[in-house]
């Protein structure tokens, strides 16, 4: 009689428990990255009255009779399943599509979350807004290059920082000149110098970042109709002459003039500078030019200081990122060059992999860090440490902090956050499953104690 009564507290307490577990799912319904708790019960010891009995000659065997004596939790599991995702727009919110965990620090504590509600501090930190906790990561160097095998460290984004100017050091031509453009005769009109020439221009830019303009005039050679000369001339139109030079292999040429040679397939042959040298018979070919740069220190010897570029005119024999002849319209240009001014980091964005990339006013873009990420064996065997955090346990095993996208780890969705994995439908069933096994356990209790009031009412 007794038994009963026990196993119907036991059912009891532990329902309680189970029902604690549900209100926290449905409280925690709307809390970002939040992943919701499973209560499994099992039996406890049974009593038993009497053994099995194995089979004998005469009769068959005897099953144990054994009576139950309530009921135990189990375990409460963290379910890690994919919560939702929710787009917001802001670029330091994060999300973690797959298996991973933020790595976020308080001192020398580590602590792992799936809420990736970050923004950044007074001191251009990356950090939870709500506790403050860091998030780790690496930084990149001065050349941009992360190394994700050495320690983790706090992120910084130093909004405002300083980009400096760069000098163009290279500026890439390619696409066609017409083969059919008219030759310029000899004293021609400027409208015969204008219908014989085909003029680019492209902005560079000298180490001050200064912008000057540099231009290049290609015109068709009277006396070899596959020839064509190029004058290179920055700032043509400048008060004070900038005396541009080129040639190859070296960065003070005789003059401004070098002539391409193109075969009779259209494609470039050979490129020759204004002292006869030819270039190679194969590979890129590589015009390197200089001009005067303004109101700048002279050498030694009392020379201007001259900025030093290099054209990129292709690969010999090529029709791909080239320059080439043939009988359609000139569309030969320069698509490319790598100077610019000097800049302010106005922005920033976070890849899949969790690459910071910095973006200047002046339109270059920097790699800043990239952030950790950390996955366990067993993740259900992580401590729960409040804030939306995590702690390693004896039986999560040691986080293996990494890249995203590697080694089982998934990636990175900036302006997104995961949502909550609970499912209230799911929850409310649970809920009133629960209730009724609360009542009936209470019911248990009452009709034993109904028993034990007959019992004692035999004296009467």
């Amino acid at each position: 009689m007794m038994r009963s009564l026990y196993s119907g507290v036991s059912g009891l307490q532990n329902h309680q428990t189970r029902m604690d577990v549900i209100g926290n799912n449905i409280s925690n319904v709307n809390t970002y990255g939040f992943k919701r708790g499973r209560v499994d019960f099992q039996d406890m010891i049974s009593q038993q009255i009497s053994g099995a009995a194995r089979p004998e000659e005469a009769v068959g065997g005897v099953n144990p009779k054994e009576v139950g004596l309530g009921m135990s939790i189990a375990s409460i599991d963290t379910i890690f399943t994919q919560g939702n995702l929710q787009t917001t727009g802001v670029s330091t919110d994060l999300a973690i599509q797959g298996n991973g965990f933020f790595v976020l620090k308080n001192g020398e504590e580590t602590f792992y979350s799936r809420a990736g509600v970050f923004g950044v501090d007074a001191n251009g930190t990356l950090v939870n807004p709500g506790n403050g906790l860091r998030v780790q990561g690496w930084m990149a160097d001065e050349n941009g290059n992360v190394s994700t095998s050495a320690s983790t460290t706090d992120l910084k984004i130093p909004v405002g920082q300083k980009d400096p100017a760069r000098a163009t050091e290279t500026v890439r031509y390619l696409c066609n000149l017409d083969k059919n453009l008219p030759v310029i005769p000899e004293n021609p009109t400027e409208e015969q110098i204008r219908a014989g020439t085909w003029q680019t221009e492209i902005d560079i830019y000298d180490s001050f970042g200064n912008k000057h303009q540099l231009h290049m005039d290609f015109q068709k050679v009277p006396d070899n109709p596959n020839q064509w000369t190029v004058a290179i001339t920055v700032d043509p139109n400048a008060a004070v002459p900038t005396e541009t030079r080129a040639g190859l292999n070296t960065t003070d040429g005789v003059t401004n003039i070098y002539t391409l040679n193109f075969d009779n397939m259209g494609a470039l042959a050979s490129v020759t500078d204004s002292a006869g040298n030819v270039s190679n018979p194969e590979g890129n070919i590589f015009i390197q030019a200089s001009y005067n740069v303004p109101d700048s220190n002279p050498d030694a010897a009392g020379n201007p200081y001259r900025q030093t570029f290099n054209l990129d005119l292709g690969t010999i024999g090529s029709f791909e990122n080239t320059i080439t002849q043939d009988a359609s319209q000139s569309t030969t240009k320069a698509y490319y060059q790598d100077g610019y001014a000097l800049g302010y980091l106005d922005n920033f964005s976070i890849d899949d992999k969790g690459i910071i990339t910095g973006v200047y006013s002046n339109g270059s873009t920097r790699t800043i860090g990239q952030i950790a990420m950390a996955s366990f064996t067993n993740q259900g065997g992580l401590e729960k440490k409040g804030d939306n955090t995590y702690a390693e346990s004896i039986n999560s095993g040691m986080a293996n902090i990494g890249e995203a996208r590697t080694a089982g780890k998934g990636s990175f969705k900036a302006g997104t956050l995961e949502m909550s994995n609970v499912d209230l439908t799911e929850q409310l069933t649970d809920m009133i499953v629960t209730q009724r096994g609360f009542e009936s356990n209470a019911k248990t209790i009452q009709t034993g104690d109904s028993m034990l009031e007959t019992v004692i009412n035999l004296k009467r």
